[in-house]
């Protein structure tokens, strides 16, 4: 009897001691009376925070109090009472533009309804950036941490919101999983076709990223493209490409000193995992983004006003204005769902020197 104790207090002191040595741990609380989810690993001293009812929007990755994410704001109760793009945004049913009010989809147009007043437009009057980017009805379904990181699913039932489908009349639920794990932030999207046709697919992120230890202007980056898409006067893609290094240069080693980015990035250059990996670096800080193989297309994006300093690498399925190009033939890469099955890819963030 002595002995078996004597295991059990042995069994019991082993358990603890693995369990007080996790690092990641993940959790719901309360900032600013507004509900976040608070990822964490202790080892890299690296948290994550999101916010549910903005949009599921990342808003911090903090490296040893550094945030990752650009996040103008002074709280996240200000950014609830007046959210604009910041963080890591998600856009869909359509990501960037359309270039009318209108998208084609298994040979057939439809229309977009601007009454419901649940699209925004860009400078040029063009529905941008889908229906989501702020959505409130995304459901937390699993919170968990365990040796393989700290992770958390959230749910959006798109077919259950009547103005959303009168817009983009294709069922489907959307699950988006954020996993912290060694130093690195995974966010995996899977798309369900709940509906009976063949669901056309243009989804993306636009997050965005600052660094801390240098001025944007002594900023490099590293982009993993082989060509840029041609743009129109409204941004919209003409379906023509040209060598990436006729137009910006030696993009492995990108200085943005005065250079303005707003490009669409082709022929992705990936490693033998199908991955692309884009970056920037300051004095010792970067940040690397990489691209899962479904992530075809890139928007990198980066301003020149003093009061917007970051860069955005944007992994898309597809290029800008994809349903109505790929409607014309002029875009040969549209992804799409088939009835009953389901799309899922995932982008890393990893950064270093923080």
């Amino acid at each position: 009897m002595i002995q078996l104790r004597c295991h059990a207090a042995w069994l019991f002191t082993l358990i603890a001691m693995t369990v007080s040595a996790q690092p990641y741990s993940a959790r719901n609380t309360t900032v600013d009376g507004i509900s976040v989810v608070e990822l964490s690993d202790t080892s890299r001293n690296t948290s994550v925070s999101i916010v549910p009812s903005v949009g599921n929007i990342a808003y911090r990755m903090d490296v040893n109090g550094k945030n990752v994410f650009w996040f103008p704001f002074d709280s996240v109760k200000d950014f609830v009472a007046a959210p604009k793009q910041s963080g890591n945004p998600f856009l869909a049913p359509w990501a960037n533009r359309l270039d009318e009010e209108a998208f084609y989809a298994n040979g057939k147009k439809y229309l977009l309804n601007p009454a419901l007043g649940n699209f925004r437009k860009d400078p040029n009057d063009q529905p941008i950036h889908g229906l989501l980017v702020y959505a409130s009805a995304w459901e937390v379904v699993s919170l968990e941490s365990n040796a393989g990181g700290a992770y958390v699913t959230s749910r959006l039932e798109f077919s259950r919101h009547a103005n959303w489908m009168a817009q983009f009349p294709f069922a489907h639920t959307i699950e988006m999983t954020y996993r912290l794990h060694e130093g690195a932030l995974e966010v995996h999207t899977r798309i369900h076709n709940i509906g009976a046709q063949i669901m056309p697919l243009s989804v993306g992120y636009h997050p965005y990223f600052q660094l801390h230890d240098a001025p944007r202007d002594d900023w490099r980056v590293r982009l993993a493209a082989e060509s840029v898409w041609t743009l129109n006067d409204q941004l919209i893609p003409t379906g023509k490409t040209k060598p990436i290094a006729a137009v910006l240069g030696d993009a492995s080693n990108l200085s943005l000193k005065g250079l303005f980015l707003d490009h669409v990035l082709g022929g992705l250059v990936r490693d033998g995992g199908g991955a692309a990996s884009f970056s920037v670096q300051g004095a010792r800080q970067k940040i690397e983004v990489v691209f899962g193989p479904k992530y075809r297309t890139a928007v990198v994006y980066a301003p020149t006003r003093k009061d917007q300093n970051f860069i955005c690498f944007e992994p898309m399925s597809g290029i800008t204005n994809a349903f109505n190009l790929a409607h014309r033939g002029i875009y040969k890469d549209l992804q799409t769902i088939p009835a009953g099955r389901a799309w899922e890819e995932s982008y890393w963030i990893r950064p270093s020197g923080f």
